[in-house]
């Protein structure tokens, strides 16, 4: 009789019980960032609440349209891994730029899905460029990330950016609060409830919250039961050069961006990224960001708020990322639930939020520690990447003065992170053949160095 070959961490299908528990935690911590970019780019344009609220209902349907993609995947498209999808960051600019000198949203969505078919074509090459991804600079780029992504934990614990009580004692009590619980649950709790320990801090945030007056839920009775997004809603899309332009700047920074989130997920899964399953991944973005075009939404991306919280719950399976998908297609589809969700306070957040952050910068020290550090210049690679990408975070006008395609890579601190990182390890470690012969003669463990970079797969982070 024939053994049966044991299932993967990644394609372990949990009880539903757990599924529902697990895709709830992912969704609350991408909430607050999935509904962002809409709001933002929303108010920037002025538009009146129900177009706002339509922006919002359609942006959660095609983020777990996305999700679902990423992680279940069909023939060339899905990276097949615990993977969030959300609206990305780095298209904000460009978008209300588009969308404020005269273009409107049809010249948003038609730059959208230009971007969006650009990433599929370009999706194969930047598979083939996963061998400038040793330990050194994977580790590198999720260290950045995960700094990078405190400051955000930060402003929701103090309140939320430009709530009138910022930096209000009482919203950081309400944060250490809900950090103290979640760091409770997950050290003495049983092993399933610390897997969600997460998802328990929030509740428990709320349920303290709601009669000290940090929220209400007036806006549930507001909003509609049923809300469908219906394809080109705010009129035919426009092809207009200069936006087009853009948002191709735009695709290629997601791109990088994502590279990096899904070398950090291989890494806290086991699952190493491998060219073709990153060609894939990276495939999914761009029909998601094609599908955001004619559905009224915007350029996706892995988010990774999510990537911490796979790393610090353990919890390895696409699946239960695939229910988090299918979730949010439910609060895409009825704006009553997504309203409940919208009244979770900020500091609730933050303080899920920090625990969550700080575990992924800590699993790219982790991933760092694997890297030959003596005789040779990967110290140097560390700290110029590190130190570039934490000028946009700590000053974000740093680049206020250079043209929008600069702007559009080097405000994201994590792909200005990134392509240091590739460029000075390239420099140090591969051009004109400057390794060191001691750190040749260790590499032989992926130390990051340029014969242990390219000698093997290069993608445990």
């Amino acid at each position: 009789m024939a053994s049966t070959a044991p299932v993967h961490p990644v394609d372990e299908v949990p009880p539903v019980r757990q599924l529902a528990a697990f895709g709830l935690q992912h969704v609350l911590a991408m909430y607050a960032g999935a509904v962002a970019v809409p709001l933002i780019v929303g108010g920037a344009m002025k538009l009146p609440p129900a177009d706002l609220a339509y922006l919002i209902t359609a942006d959660l349907l095609l983020c777990g349209i996305a999700t679902l993609i990423q992680c279940v995947g069909f023939w060339r498209f899905g990276v097949r891994l615990p993977i969030m999808q959300g609206c990305t960051f780095a298209a904000v600019s460009p978008m209300v730029l588009i969308g404020t000198t005269g273009g409107g949203l049809p010249a948003i969505y038609g730059s959208v899905i230009v971007c969006g078919l650009a990433i599929i074509l370009l999706a194969p090459v930047f598979g083939r460029l996963l061998r400038f991804f040793p330990p050194l600079v994977t580790g590198t780029v999720i260290l950045i990330i995960g700094v990078s992504l405190l400051p955000v934990a930060g402003n929701w614990a103090a309140g939320g950016v430009g709530a009138k009580d910022f930096g209000e004692p009482k919203n950081l009590a309400l944060a250490a609060f809900v950090l103290v619980v979640v760091l409770g649950v997950q050290r003495f709790a049983p092993a399933f409830l610390s897997r969600i320990a997460v998802l328990i801090g929030i509740a428990v945030g709320l349920a303290v919250a709601v009669p000290f007056g940090f929220t209400d839920f007036g806006g549930v009775g507001d909003a509609d039961w049923v809300g469908i997004s219906t394809p080109f809603h705010f009129g035919a899309p426009t092809f207009e050069a200069s936006a087009i332009v853009s948002m191709l700047v735009v695709g290629l920074v997601t791109m990088t961006e994502t590279t990096g989130d899904f070398i950090a997920v291989g890494e806290m899964t086991d699952r190493k990224v491998q060219p073709r399953t990153l060609a894939d991944g990276l495939r999914a973005d761009g029909l998601s960001t094609v599908l955001g075009g004619v559905f009224n939404t915007f350029p996706y991306t892995a988010f990774a708020q999510n990537v911490g919280l796979v790393g610090m719950t353990r919890v390895r399976s696409r699946w239960v990322v695939a229910a988090a998908g299918g979730i949010l297609v439910l609060l895409g589809l009825l704006p009553k639930l997504g309203a409940v969700v919208a009244a979770i306070p900020a500091p609730v957040l933050g303080g899920a939020g920090l625990v969550m952050f700080g575990t992924v910068a800590a699993s790219g020290l982790r991933t760092l520690a694997q890297v030959d550090f003596k005789g040779n210049h990967n110290l140097t690679v560390v700290a110029v990447s590190v130190a570039v990408g934490m000028l946009p975070v700590g000053v974000p006008d740093i680049y206020a003065q250079f043209p929008h395609w600069f702007q559009t890579v080097m405000d994201s601190g994590i792909s200005a992170g990134c392509v240091t990182a590739i460029v000075l390890n390239l420099l140090f470690n591969h051009v004109g053949g400057s390794v060191p012969e001691k750190a040749s003669a260790d590499a032989g463990s992926g130390s990051g160095t340029g014969s242990g970079g390219a000698g093997r797969e290069p993608v445990e982070a």
